[in-house]
């Protein structure tokens, strides 16, 4: 361990590397780092190690949007992002040179999906003229077709090895869940409706064979998430593994005949091998941990090496090469610790706790009779304080979950003496269909009920937790459930701090991007012409008079997903309704300008150290 105890606000500054993907001859990867303090491309040399900075502030302040490399190696295209978080992001090229040049210019959000070996086509979805749908942009002429026009988003379209078929996950049926793989060309007239699952699953293409006679596919009709093979020419799928977990397929490895996928266990993401032809998988060796093959990256090195990020939640996320001939693999681009070493960071506990949706714990907005029990997962990090306070960190989403990898926000809070439980809640992803969809027309239902049963679990579980001094934090959806612990549970909590919160769901519906209206709001809670009750039920700003503990409101002003007046709303509510504001008062309200929804303003304090300085003074 150090010698010293740096501060927490060291943690926040070491770099992160993100979107790492593997360049069309296998011998360099592409990432962003922010090392110089900027998120900026950076190419490696796999051969030597030697590392080269691409771009020098031009590169979007936001880490999370995939990188490509042109056809022929000699570019890498990034989203050039000039809205300060606002995500009117286009694409643009640089060169080893750092010369920059613009490819795809809209009014919209657009994002990269594929290039084409052709050198001349890339594939991006974007929503400059309505929904997010797919385009195929010819790189040389500047010509856009739009492919799909479906009044949803469309997620994961995939281009064909010869450029000249995409698939994409489409619904031709009345049931909003549904979802089967489309094939179109490249006028966008759709060729095939592949119907992998019964009526309701969800299936989506994930690769192209090497021959774009097979695509690697998903579906969770069995209730969790399986890998399959379709054959195209015999319209025929085969499945693989025993769907005793969800595992996701992720690409097809060169030689067409095995593919890699990802098998998720007891908050871990493994990486798994498959044999076409036999149908059998083995997982890599890796310690326990999480995997992560990024947004649509290249991972292929050569046949039988791939990259792989690995990450443990002692062990900050690294880059890997992994030989699947020996089951060897070594760091190359190992990560930066600054003052700490990984035994300055906390192993959570994981476990899982009954829930059936009603906690002990009276609900003061909404009653609400026992739900379906489940087994809710649970990561509990001990700070080392005794006695010692808890904060709660519900996760964002809701369709995401906490796993075994390095959480440095978590990290950050031990850091500063905090216990912290995370709490993978109904609704969260990496459990199947029924648990995913359990959320569905309930927001601040059974799913915060989940949250206040693990609270309340842990709390007769450690003595030495200090009931007096729990807090709720979170933010996105993880911040809605912030603000609904407080206002349904307020016996349960000392204090909260929501950012970027989702306060008033018709509000939200009303001022929200295109895609999340459609393909989020409505698949979740319908319209609010179809629900109205349920909009103002489930909103917090209906239950602001429950608030009562101190609470920390953090929004960014260019917010495009969940807009600034979802903040206002609620701070204008808690006025309204007699609450003082200001420091020390009954609640305390930070805009910070030009942020988006993943901060982007470098000027502004960030959301984690105005809620330890908050939770300094009022826990």
């Amino acid at each position: 361990m150090t010698d010293t105890n740096p501060s927490p606000e060291t943690l926040e500054l070491l770099p992160e590397l993100t979107q790492a993907t593997v360049s069309p001859d296998g011998r360099r990867v592409a990432f962003y780092y922010d090392a110089t303090g900027r998120n900026e491309v950076h190419v490696l040399d796999l051969e030597t190690g030697d590392c080269e900075q691409y771009t020098d502030g031009e590169a979007p302040a936001s880490n999370l949007w995939p990188l490509a490399w042109t056809a022929d190696g000699e570019r890498v295209l990034y989203h050039h992002d000039d809205s300060d978080g606002g995500e009117r992001r286009d694409v643009y090229t640089v060169d080893a040179t750092g010369e920059t040049e613009p490819v795809v210019e809209t009014d919209g959000t657009t994002t990269i999906r594929a290039v084409g070996p052709d050198g001349e086509t890339l594939l991006v979805r974007s929503n400059h003229e309505g929904d997010m749908d797919a385009y195929l942009h010819d790189l040389a002429s500047g010509d856009r077709t739009r492919l799909t026009d479906a009044g949803y988003p469309v997620w994961r379209p995939i281009l064909s090895t010869d450029a000249t078929r995409v698939a994409y996950p489409g619904n031709d049926t009345g049931d909003p869940d549904n979802r089967d793989v489309h094939v179109c060309n490249t006028d966008g007239e759709v060729e095939r409706v592949v119907e992998l699952g019964e009526r309701g699953s969800t299936s989506s293409p994930k690769d192209w064979g090497p021959d774009d006679q097979q695509l690697l596919v998903s579906d969770d009709a069995t209730g969790v998430t399986r890998c399959g093979v379709y054959d195209l020419a015999a319209d025929d799928v085969q499945w693989f593994g025993n769907a005793d977990y969800v595992e996701e397929p992720q690409f097809f490895l060169p030689d067409g005949e095995r593919f890699v996928a990802t098998r998720k266990r007891a908050a871990t993401t493994t990486p798994v091998v498959y044999d076409v032809e036999s149908g059998e998988g083995r997982e890599l060796d890796l310690p326990d941990g999480v995997a992560r093959f990024g947004r649509r990256a290249t991972r292929v090195v050569d046949d039988d090496r791939i990259l792989v990020v690995y990450t443990t939640p002692t062990r900050r996320p690294e880059l890997l090469v992994y030989d699947l001939a020996t089951d060897e693999y070594e760091p190359v681009f190992e990560r930066d610790y600054g003052p700490y070493e990984p035994a300055d960071f906390v192993e959570p506990v994981y476990e899982t706790v009954a829930s059936d949706g009603t906690p002990e714990t009276p609900a003061r907005a909404v009653e609400h009779d026992p739900y379906e029990t489940f087994d809710v997962g649970t990561l509990f990090y001990d700070a080392g304080a005794r006695p010692s306070p808890l904060v709660v960190f519900p996760h964002g989403g809701p369709h995401l979950s906490n796993r075994r990898a390095f959480d440095s926000r978590a990290q950050y809070l031990c850091q500063c003496g905090y216990a912290v439980l995370q709490v993978n809640y109904r609704g969260s992803s990496g459990r199947g269909r029924a648990f995913s969809r359990a959320l569905h027309g309930d927001w601040g239902g059974a799913e915060q009920g989940d949250v206040a049963t693990a609270v309340e679990h842990v709390l007769a579980e450690y003595d030495w937790l200090d009931e007096d001094r729990v807090a709720v934090y979170g933010g996105s959806f993880g911040g809605f459930s912030a603000l609904w612990q407080l206002l349904q549970y307020p016996d349960l909590y000392a204090a909260g701090a929501g950012v970027v919160a989702m306060t008033d769901l018709p509000d939200m519906y009303e001022n929200t991007v295109p895609q999340f209206r459609s393909g989020f709001l409505q698949t979740h809670l319908g319209t609010p012409d179809e629900n109205p009750d349920l909009y103002r039920e489930r909103s917090p700003v209906t239950h602001a008079g429950n608030l009562n503990a101190p609470l920390l409101l953090v929004h960014g002003t260019n917010d495009p997903r969940v807009p600034v007046s979802q903040a206002r709303n609620f701070r204008d509510a808690l006025l309204e309704r007699g609450y003082d504001q200001g420091e020390g008062a009954a609640f305390e309200y930070r805009e910070l300008d030009g942020s988006g929804h993943f901060g982007a303003n470098a000027d502004e304090e960030s959301p984690l150290a105005l809620l330890t300085d908050f939770l300094d003074r009022r826990l």
